[in-house]
Formats: C-alpha cells, sequence, structure tokens
C-alpha cells in the first residue's frame, strides 16, 4: 500500500476543492473539521470527490498496537494514523479501529469519522466524597467523559475521587481505555494516583480496595505501576511498567478485559508487563470506574487530569 487511505467498504462523498493539489488516496481534514481521503488525485482549485464515511485503510504508527474499538488520530507529521493527538494544531480526528492492527503491521482497518459511545463513562454520572478539613478541594470537577482531581498544600490527609454509577459485571468482555495528565504530579510521597476499575472507592487508601485494576502513581515520581486484585487470583502490588509518564503531556492507558483472567495492559499502544498475572475474574463486582487521588498529612500537592475515562463492552471477542 503506497496511498494513506484505501477503499474498503463504500462510504459516503461530499465535493471538495482543495486549495493545494491532493494526490490519489491523500488524508486531509476538511474545513468543517472532518477527516477524508480523496480516491484519486485532485487538482488544485478543482472541485472533486472527497470520502468522509465508511471503512479505510490507512497508514499506522510502527510499534503501536491498535486495539478495536480505538480511537485514532492523524499525524500530520508523519502522516499516518497515531492513538495520541500528538499537536495541538495540524493533528485532527480520524474515526475508529475496525480491526485489532499488531505492533508491526503498517496499516490499520479504521471506521471514518466515526466517534464511538462507551458503555460507561465519567460522563454518565459518578460517586464522589472528597475528603478536606481545612483544604479547598471539596468538590470533584467531571467534564466530557473524564474529570479533575486537586489536592491542596494544606497540611491534611485528603482524598479526591469519581466512582462511576454504572458498572460491569465480571467476566464481560470488554476495552477499558483512560487518558490521564499530570498537570502538577504529586509533590511528595504521600500522594498516590490511582485509575482504573474497583467495586467500591475508599476513604484513604485505593490499594486497600479488595477488587481493583489500577496504573497507579506514586507522588514525587514519574514511573507508571500496574497492580491489580481480587478476592482469590494471587494480587499483582504495583509494579514498574517501565515507561514513565512526562507531566503535563497526556498518556493512554488501555486495559484489554477480554479475558478477565489475563488482562493485557497497553500504555500509549505498547502491550506492558505481558506476563504479569492480571487478574480480576473471582471478584463479585460489578466493577466501575474509578479515578482516586489521595494524600496523608502532608502539605503535598497534586493536580490530575483523567481526560477520559470509559469501557467499551462487546459480545465478540
Amino acid at each position: 500500500m503506497t496511498a494513506e487511505a484505501q477503499y474498503l467498504n463504500p462510504g459516503v462523498s461530499v465535493d471538495h476543492t482543495p486549495t493545494t493539489a491532493m494526490t490519489a488516496g491523500e488524508v486531509r481534514q476538511l474545513p468543517d473539521g472532518r477527516a477524508a481521503f480523496a480516491p484519486t488525485a485532485i487538482a488544485a482549485g478543482v472541485k472533486g470527490a472527497v470520502t468522509v464515511s465508511g471503512i479505510v485503510e490507512v497508514l499506522k504508527t510502527a510499534t503501536m498496537v491498535m486495539l478495536k474499538g480505538s480511537r485514532v488520530f492523524w499525524d500530520a507529521s508523519a502522516n499516518k494514523a497515531h492513538l495520541l493527538q500528538i499537536t495541538d494544531t495540524t493533528d485532527f480526528y480520524l474515526g475508529i479501529v475496525t480491526e485489532t492492527a499488531a505492533s508491526a503491521a503498517t496499516t490499520v482497518k479504521v471506521d471514518l469519522n466515526a466517534n464511538p459511545k462507551y458503555t460507561i463513562d465519567l460522563g454518565d454520572g459518578f460517586w464522589s466524597v472528597p475528603v478536606a478539613v481545612a483544604g479547598v478541594n471539596d468538590v470533584t470537577i467531571g467534564h466530557r467523559e473524564g474529570v479533575s482531581l486537586v489536592l491542596d498544600a494544606t497540611a491534611e490527609a485528603q482524598k479526591q475521587d469519581a466512582l462511576s454509577i454504572l458498572g460491569i459485571d465480571v467476566g464481560t468482555p470488554c476495552l477499558v481505555e483512560s487518558l490521564i495528565c499530570l498537570n502538577v504530579n504529586g509533590s511528595g510521597a504521600a500522594v498516590d494516583l490511582n485509575v482504573g476499575l474497583a467495586n467500591a472507592t475508599h476513604a484513604t487508601d485505593a490499594d486497600s480496595i479488595t477488587e481493583h485494576l489500577f496504573i497507579h502513581i506514586d507522588g514525587a515520581a514519574l514511573d507508571i505501576l500496574a497492580q491489580s486484585a481480587d478476592a482469590v487470583s494471587a494480587a499483582v502490588t504495583a509494579t514498574d511498567t517501565t515507561v514513565n509518564a512526562v507531566a503535563e503531556t497526556p498518556f493512554l492507558a488501555q486495559w484489554d478485559l477480554s479475558d478477565w483472567t489475563d488482562v493485557q495492559l497497553y500504555i500509549n499502544g505498547v502491550n506492558v508487563l505481558p506476563a504479569s498475572a492480571f487478574a480480576i475474574s473471582a471478584g463479585t463486582g460489578p466493577m466501575k470506574l474509578l479515578a482516586h487521588l489521595e494524600k496523608t498529612a502532608d502539605a503535598a500537592v497534586g493536580n490530575i487530569t483523567v481526560m477520559r475515562l470509559g469501557a467499551r463492552t462487546y459480545t465478540e471477542v
């Protein structure tokens, strides 16, 4: 495949007059914001037809596993599909991955401009009981599919959390996604961040929740850790994925729960800790989405945005 995109299934075409010539198969963003590609070449200033829907096969970023159901963006600098929006001004939304593409694959199949709906996400509503006495963090701020969590410099135990109202029955095949940005990472070791699935929340210590599957970050460190626990399976304590977060740069964590006895974790499209026994199949559930930021009696601060946290269930794996 030499073109950036090509038809797999018929889609909708619209008229477009490009200001600069488009080669056959070239991907661009239209003035209305939609992604489009030109099935045939279009000369500059000449009206032609571009495709804005349907299943297309596009070039993909190497080294990234793109799981089915994932949102993908067009990396305008590399002219390939990417799991993250790398730049604010030139990259744009492309669509949904329809078939999982392995790391070594050079192309991926995408439902152009389709926008998925999670089965559950924090935007559906969440339960929260912030912990603060003298501090000001007495409200958890939700937005779209995510939430903002803030701890201030008051030297006291504090907690902010968001536990989804809706849950998932244990064993239901699903993909759990979280886009996390450390605006201000916990400034001291007293701060802990946990994001993922849990059967409950906790006033002081998310690690003690009996059933959970978490991305975990210790304050004052950028190591991305992963952990799991249920009532029967051997718990996986916080284990270094060897991937580090970068302050003010979002990272994508995806849990593939097609098999609840062998859950796989992907960070920015890379399968991390594949041999770790993340298993939560023995839980009673229901498992709910949880974003949880806590600290002990310390003056450390933290400011985290969980840009999205959602789960997409499916009946066939």
